[in-house]
């Protein structure tokens, strides 16, 4: 039988049609410089019109590398003396684009409510800095920051790492990572959307080509920048597509969300089954319509509304614990 693609949230749906001359399903190299253009207009002020003091540290980075960037985001009604939870924001962007500053602003709006930091890594981009270069500065900037949480108003032992799409992918290797080479253990990890599986031969990665705003021709370009001609073969490691991984067990709870109507469902659901069938925690939702960052997309929309909420829930169990 053919596969039928699900259909789309109708808000979702009017979204879509609205800019689909702007939005598109496909992505190449070709079109790098524009995605990272757009990347960069998209920034928002991490203040949060005040709520937050920012700043930028450069810290270490993995051994024989660069340094790398970090944005700290402290509450500005905080003392100086304070232990308050911290998230640690890994950004999407494909693998290829995206900044500290780009996708922060749910972060944001999470401490602003539960009275947390915030901070948020800049990593090397691909094609230009392949694997490992990605996750080996997200692990530096986890280092960094259980080194240090004391400095910037934050508790060494609540620290929860969240990352949508690209990001989300980068956090589930991190938590791997972390635990295989037995470095600080996050209190919790928020996967939104994440991208997980180099294979990019899911079901529903088939029932999406062509629609929505991140398809499997994307998909396969963003592995490939990341990989090279390793994408989809053997020895691919668990710390590039986590999907990979023969162990998910000893991970920190987690929290997994994805769209039904995107090229991610599949990965996401087998990766939360996964942590089930290994002994952990996870809990697993997936919006009936959603299209790949569609909170992002349609903020307003109902089903977009819903996701947030249950992501600052979890959070706030999590953190209640």
């Amino acid at each position: 039988m053919p596969l039928v693609p699900p259909p789309f949230d109708p808000e979702l749906a009017a979204v879509l049609e609205r800019y689909g001359d702007v939005l598109s399903p496909g992505f190449t190299l070709d079109d790098l410089d524009g995605a990272r253009q757009s990347a960069a207009v998209e920034l928002v002020d991490p203040t949060l019109d005040g709520a937050f003091e920012t700043e930028d540290r450069t810290v270490p980075g993995p051994a024989g590398a660069p340094d790398i960037s970090l944005l700290v985001c402290r509450p500005a009604s905080s003392p100086a003396t304070a232990a308050l939870p911290v998230v640690y924001h890994v950004h999407g962007g494909g693998l290829v684009a995206g900044s500290n500053r780009a996708g922060v602003t749910e972060a944001l709006a999470w401490a602003d409510e539960l009275g947390a930091v915030v901070v948020s890594v800049e990593y090397r981009l691909a094609p230009e800095h392949p694997h490992p270069a990605p996750v080996e500065d997200v692990y530096a900037g986890l280092l960094w920051i259980a080194r240090h949480a004391k400095e910037i108003g934050g508790d060494p032992d609540r620290i929860v790492v969240a990352g949508a799409s690209a990001g989300g992918g980068l956090t589930a290797a991190l938590a791997l990572l972390t635990r295989d080479r037995q470095g600080p253990r996050p209190l919790g990890q928020l996967l939104m959307g994440p991208m997980l599986d180099d294979r990019n031969d899911s079901g529903s990665g088939r029932q999406m080509a062509g629609l929505g705003v991140w398809d499997r021709s994307a998909n396969d370009t963003a592995w490939t920048a990341l990989l090279g001609d390793r994408r989809g073969g053997p020895d691919v490691s668990p710390y590039a597509a986590p999907a990979r991984a023969a162990d998910l067990s000893g991970l920190p709870p987690a929290f997994l969300d994805v769209g039904s109507a995107e090229t991610f469902r599949d990965e996401v659901v087998a990766y939360a089954s996964r942590i089930w069938q290994a002994g952990g925690v996870a809990e697993l939702h997936v919006w009936p319509g959603g299209c790949h960052g569609f909170d992002a997309l349609a903020p307003e929309a109902a089903l977009s509304r819903a996701a947030r909420a249950a992501r600052i829930g979890w959070l706030r169990r999590l953190l209640a614990a």
